[in-house]
């Protein structure tokens, strides 16, 4: 699938080629952190089908439980997150996009969920919260 997106401020943009059956939810505590949020929802591209338009991003590197190193790709002006990827080694990159920056995220289904040992115990219940269509 070709999808196009950029950050909030629209400093950067990219297209993508991806594959949308590998639409995937993170709950590790990492990504409830660096998101601010529950958890964070991205789909991976090979660093091939990825093509930046515009700007610059910035680039964090953290390191994962695992003991990985992992590069964090942001926007330096208004923050967003474009991507994730290994931040060392001489293979082919696999870009792990970050959904809600893509313009096609409402096509983008999650098929499967990691980490799920951090998930936040309420999520099973979030059908149920009162909500409203807007604020």
């Amino acid at each position: 699938m070709k999808i196009d997106g950029r950050c909030h401020c629209g400093s950067i943009t990219y297209e993508a080629e991806i594959d949308a059956d590998n639409v995937r939810i993170c709950h590790c505590t990492d990504c409830q952190r660096l998101s601010g949020t529950a958890f964070r929802i991205s789909v991976g591209t090979p660093e091939a089908n990825f093509a930046l338009l515009s700007g610059s991003p910035k680039t964090y590197v953290k390191t994962g439980e695992s003991g990985a190193r992992r590069a964090q790709v942001f926007c330096p002006e208004c923050g967003s997150q474009i991507y994730a990827t290994a931040a060392e080694g001489d293979g082919p990159k696999v870009f792990n996009l970050r959904t809600g920056t893509i313009d096609q995220r409402d096509r983008l289904v999650p098929r499967s969920q990691i980490w799920r040992r951090s998930a936040q115990p309420w999520l099973g219940e979030i059908g149920s919260i009162p909500a409203r269509e807007m604020q």
